[in-house]
Protein backbone atom coordinates (compact mmCIF):
# COMPACT_ATOMS: atom_id res chain seq x y z
CA UNK A 1 0.00 0.00 0.00
CA UNK A 2 1.42 3.20 -1.07
CA UNK A 3 0.90 5.70 1.53
CA UNK A 4 3.02 8.61 0.11
CA UNK A 5 5.50 8.56 -3.09
CA UNK A 6 8.26 6.79 -2.60
CA UNK A 7 6.79 5.03 0.74
CA UNK A 8 5.06 2.20 0.77
CA UNK A 9 3.36 -0.19 3.75
CA UNK A 10 3.39 -3.66 3.62
CA UNK A 11 1.22 -6.31 5.00
CA UNK A 12 2.47 -9.61 6.48
CA UNK A 13 0.34 -11.46 8.56
CA UNK A 14 1.79 -14.00 10.93
CA UNK A 15 -1.05 -16.31 12.47
CA UNK A 16 -3.69 -13.12 12.54
CA UNK A 17 -0.76 -11.01 14.05
CA UNK A 18 -0.42 -7.97 11.39
CA UNK A 19 2.22 -6.04 11.27
CA UNK A 20 3.50 -3.39 8.97
CA UNK A 21 7.32 -2.84 7.72
CA UNK A 22 7.82 0.09 5.43
CA UNK A 23 9.83 0.74 2.34
CA UNK A 24 11.03 3.79 0.99
CA UNK A 25 12.27 3.94 -2.24
CA UNK A 26 13.71 6.82 -4.52
CA UNK A 27 15.65 7.34 -7.25
CA UNK A 28 19.40 6.44 -5.33
CA UNK A 29 18.44 4.36 -2.55
CA UNK A 30 15.71 1.70 -1.18
CA UNK A 31 15.47 0.91 2.44
CA UNK A 32 13.68 -1.37 4.30
CA UNK A 33 12.08 -0.24 7.90
CA UNK A 34 12.24 -3.29 10.38
CA UNK A 35 11.85 -7.32 9.09
CA UNK A 36 9.04 -9.21 9.96
CA UNK A 37 8.77 -12.23 12.61
CA UNK A 38 11.75 -15.12 11.97
CA UNK A 39 9.94 -17.46 9.34
CA UNK A 40 8.43 -14.59 7.37
CA UNK A 41 11.13 -14.36 5.26
CA UNK A 42 9.17 -15.47 2.21
CA UNK A 43 6.33 -13.38 2.86
CA UNK A 44 8.12 -10.52 3.08
CA UNK A 45 10.36 -11.03 -0.07
CA UNK A 46 6.48 -11.68 -2.21
CA UNK A 47 5.18 -8.75 -0.26
CA UNK A 48 8.66 -6.87 -1.74
CA UNK A 49 7.93 -8.24 -5.02
CA UNK A 50 4.37 -6.02 -5.13
CA UNK A 51 5.71 -3.75 -4.36
CA UNK A 52 8.34 -3.38 -6.91
CA UNK A 53 11.48 -4.28 -5.02
CA UNK A 54 13.04 -7.39 -4.72
CA UNK A 55 15.64 -8.08 -1.80
CA UNK A 56 19.09 -7.83 -3.90
CA UNK A 57 17.76 -4.23 -4.45
CA UNK A 58 17.55 -3.38 -0.66
CA UNK A 59 20.41 -0.95 -0.01
CA UNK A 60 19.65 -0.26 3.73
CA UNK A 61 17.75 -2.01 6.26
CA UNK A 62 16.71 0.89 9.66
CA UNK A 63 15.49 -1.32 12.67
CA UNK A 64 13.61 0.43 14.83
CA UNK A 65 14.37 -1.66 17.69
CA UNK A 66 15.39 -4.88 19.16
CA UNK A 67 12.26 -7.10 19.21
CA UNK A 68 11.81 -10.67 17.37
CA UNK A 69 9.06 -9.37 15.33
CA UNK A 70 11.53 -6.55 13.66
CA UNK A 71 14.82 -8.28 12.88
CA UNK A 72 13.44 -11.65 12.65
CA UNK A 73 14.37 -11.88 8.68
CA UNK A 74 17.51 -10.03 9.18
CA UNK A 75 19.91 -12.95 8.66
CA UNK A 76 17.92 -13.75 5.62
CA UNK A 77 17.85 -10.26 3.96
CA UNK A 78 21.63 -9.69 4.41
CA UNK A 79 22.72 -13.39 3.32
CA UNK A 80 20.33 -12.29 -0.03
CA UNK A 81 21.76 -9.30 -0.51
CA UNK A 82 25.05 -9.86 0.49
CA UNK A 83 27.52 -7.20 2.31
CA UNK A 84 26.09 -4.50 0.04
CA UNK A 85 22.81 -4.12 2.64
CA UNK A 86 24.33 -1.38 5.27
CA UNK A 87 22.38 -1.70 8.89
CA UNK A 88 21.32 1.02 10.79
CA UNK A 89 20.27 1.17 14.57
CA UNK A 90 20.41 2.95 17.47
CA UNK A 91 23.40 2.28 19.71
CA UNK A 92 21.56 1.21 22.70
CA UNK A 93 20.04 -1.34 21.32
CA UNK A 94 22.93 -2.73 19.09
CA UNK A 95 24.09 -5.44 21.03
CA UNK A 96 21.16 -7.08 21.28
CA UNK A 97 20.89 -7.05 17.60
CA UNK A 98 24.45 -8.15 17.02
CA UNK A 99 23.49 -11.10 19.62
CA UNK A 100 26.11 -9.83 22.15
CA UNK A 101 23.39 -9.76 24.87
CA UNK A 102 20.32 -11.77 25.15
CA UNK A 103 17.08 -9.74 23.30
CA UNK A 104 15.45 -7.99 26.39
CA UNK A 105 12.00 -9.48 25.65
CA UNK A 106 12.90 -12.98 24.19
CA UNK A 107 16.08 -14.08 26.26
CA UNK A 108 14.92 -17.86 25.90
CA UNK A 109 15.54 -17.54 22.64
CA UNK A 110 18.79 -20.36 22.07
CA UNK A 111 19.00 -19.11 18.56
CA UNK A 112 17.64 -15.51 18.39
CA UNK A 113 18.24 -13.41 14.77
CA UNK A 114 20.91 -11.50 14.45
CA UNK A 115 23.08 -8.96 12.23
CA UNK A 116 25.93 -6.99 11.97
CA UNK A 117 24.94 -3.14 12.49
CA UNK A 118 27.06 -0.86 10.67
CA UNK A 119 25.78 2.26 11.33
CA UNK A 120 24.82 3.49 14.81
CA UNK A 121 21.97 6.55 14.72
CA UNK A 122 21.56 9.18 17.65
CA UNK A 123 18.48 11.29 18.53
CA UNK A 124 17.88 14.14 16.05
CA UNK A 125 20.26 12.78 13.22
CA UNK A 126 19.22 12.92 9.44
CA UNK A 127 20.16 10.29 6.65
CA UNK A 128 20.16 11.81 3.54
CA UNK A 129 18.09 9.54 2.36
CA UNK A 130 14.43 9.63 0.41
CA UNK A 131 13.99 13.22 0.89
CA UNK A 132 15.41 13.17 4.12
CA UNK A 133 14.87 10.94 7.54
CA UNK A 134 15.08 12.36 10.84
CA UNK A 135 15.46 9.87 13.89
CA UNK A 136 13.80 10.46 16.73
CA UNK A 137 14.78 8.14 19.72
CA UNK A 138 11.92 7.21 21.54
CA UNK A 139 12.58 4.83 24.32
CA UNK A 140 10.50 2.46 26.60
CA UNK A 141 9.42 0.29 24.53
CA UNK A 142 12.89 -0.64 23.73
CA UNK A 143 16.35 1.17 25.42
CA UNK A 144 17.04 2.16 21.99
CA UNK A 145 13.76 2.45 20.04
CA UNK A 146 13.84 4.86 16.97
CA UNK A 147 11.11 6.38 15.17
CA UNK A 148 11.52 7.95 11.89
CA UNK A 149 10.03 11.20 10.68
CA UNK A 150 10.35 11.67 6.68
CA UNK A 151 10.44 15.10 5.93
CA UNK A 152 9.34 15.44 2.71
CA UNK A 153 5.75 13.33 2.58
CA UNK A 154 5.18 14.68 6.69
CA UNK A 155 5.21 10.97 7.98
CA UNK A 156 5.86 9.42 11.13
CA UNK A 157 6.89 5.91 11.46
CA UNK A 158 6.19 4.76 14.93
CA UNK A 159 7.54 1.67 15.57
CA UNK A 160 5.95 -0.01 18.65
CA UNK A 161 6.02 3.48 20.32
CA UNK A 162 2.64 3.33 19.76
CA UNK A 163 0.07 1.14 18.21
CA UNK A 164 -2.91 1.61 16.40
CA UNK A 165 -6.33 0.52 15.47
CA UNK A 166 -9.01 0.72 12.20
CA UNK A 167 -6.72 4.01 11.97
CA UNK A 168 -6.87 6.16 15.17
CA UNK A 169 -3.65 5.94 17.70
CA UNK A 170 -4.60 3.93 20.84
CA UNK A 171 -1.60 5.12 22.72
CA UNK A 172 1.43 2.91 24.57
CA UNK A 173 1.36 -0.50 24.56
CA UNK A 174 2.11 -0.98 28.11
CA UNK A 175 2.01 -5.09 28.13
CA UNK A 176 5.54 -4.76 25.82
CA UNK A 177 6.69 -1.43 27.29
CA UNK A 178 8.95 -2.50 29.97
CA UNK A 179 9.11 1.30 30.88
CA UNK A 180 6.06 3.24 30.36
CA UNK A 181 7.78 6.73 32.19
CA UNK A 182 10.23 7.07 29.56
CA UNK A 183 7.76 5.56 26.88
CA UNK A 184 5.57 8.98 27.35
CA UNK A 185 8.02 11.28 27.79
CA UNK A 186 8.59 9.75 24.45
CA UNK A 187 5.10 10.70 22.75
CA UNK A 188 5.99 14.18 23.81
CA UNK A 189 8.91 14.61 21.03
CA UNK A 190 6.34 14.18 18.43
CA UNK A 191 4.09 16.92 19.18
CA UNK A 192 6.29 19.78 17.62
CA UNK A 193 6.34 18.18 14.18
CA UNK A 194 4.26 18.90 11.30
CA UNK A 195 2.83 15.28 10.62
CA UNK A 196 0.17 14.13 8.09
CA UNK A 197 0.18 10.27 8.86
CA UNK A 198 1.58 7.86 11.25
CA UNK A 199 2.36 4.78 10.97
CA UNK A 200 2.21 1.94 13.26
CA UNK A 201 3.88 -1.70 13.32
CA UNK A 202 0.73 -2.93 15.10
CA UNK A 203 -2.14 -1.17 13.41
CA UNK A 204 -0.54 0.29 10.59
CA UNK A 205 -1.77 3.72 9.23
CA UNK A 206 -3.38 6.56 10.68
CA UNK A 207 -3.56 9.71 8.92
CA UNK A 208 -6.80 11.63 10.18
CA UNK A 209 -6.42 14.77 12.39
CA UNK A 210 -3.23 13.40 14.03
CA UNK A 211 -1.29 16.01 15.67
CA UNK A 212 -4.96 16.40 17.74
CA UNK A 213 -4.63 12.52 18.14
CA UNK A 214 -1.12 12.84 19.60
CA UNK A 215 -1.60 15.86 21.47
CA UNK A 216 -4.98 13.65 23.37
CA UNK A 217 -2.15 10.90 24.01
CA UNK A 218 -0.02 13.71 25.66
CA UNK A 219 -2.75 15.04 28.05
CA UNK A 220 -3.16 10.86 29.25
Amino acid sequence: MEIAKGVEMLHLDYHGNVIHPILLKDHEMTILIDTGFPGQFEDLRVAMEKAGVSIDQLNAVILTHQDVDHIGNLPEILHTGGNTIKVYAHEMDKPYIQGELPLIKDSHLENPPKGTVNHTLIDGQELPFCGAIRVIHTPGHTPGHISLYLKESKTLIAGDSMYSVDGMLGGIHAPTTPDMNAAKLSLRKYADLDITSVVCYHGGLSDVNVKDQIAALNQD
